[in-house]
């Protein structure tokens, strides 16, 4: 199982920022994908998540309106569109899944616990 983020960048305060995340060795159809995220002195929090199994999404509050999470099965892609980006969205951003682990669903999607696989990470960093 292989998760690997691309798409982070320098971006200024407004700007928008794609990531991606490619999955390997598992189909994405029956798990969850998670973006989290990490500023340096930070805990690691939750972005936002994909349940593939039933199609439900949901966001941390202060990225609602501004963050997009879809999924492309076929492609084995979990794309998170970024827009309006503060400074305060800088941080290390990772891709996670629940395979072998979990489920995640509607209680747990945040919590990092119920991920089992996880990505290297993609830097974000959002200049004011």
């Amino acid at each position: 199982v292989q998760l690997v983020e691309s798409g982070g960048g320098l971006v200024q305060a407004g700007g928008s920022l794609p990531l991606s995340c490619t999955a390997s060795e598992f189909a994405l159809d029956d798990y969850a994908i998670g973006w989290f995220r990490q500023a340096p002195g930070e805990e690691r929090e939750g972005v936002a998540c994909i349940v593939n199994i039933d199609g439900g999404t949901y966001y941390k509050d202060s990225v609602k309106g501004r963050f997009t999470i879809s999924s492309d099965n076929a492609e084995k892609k979990v794309y998170l569109q970024m827009d309006c980006l503060k400074p305060e969205d800088t941080a290390l951003y990772y891709c996670a899944t629940d395979y072998g682990s979990g489920p995640v669903g509607a209680h747990t999607h945040a919590e990092y616990w119920y991920f089992g696989h996880w990505g290297q990470g993609t830097q974000v960093t959002v200049s004011s």
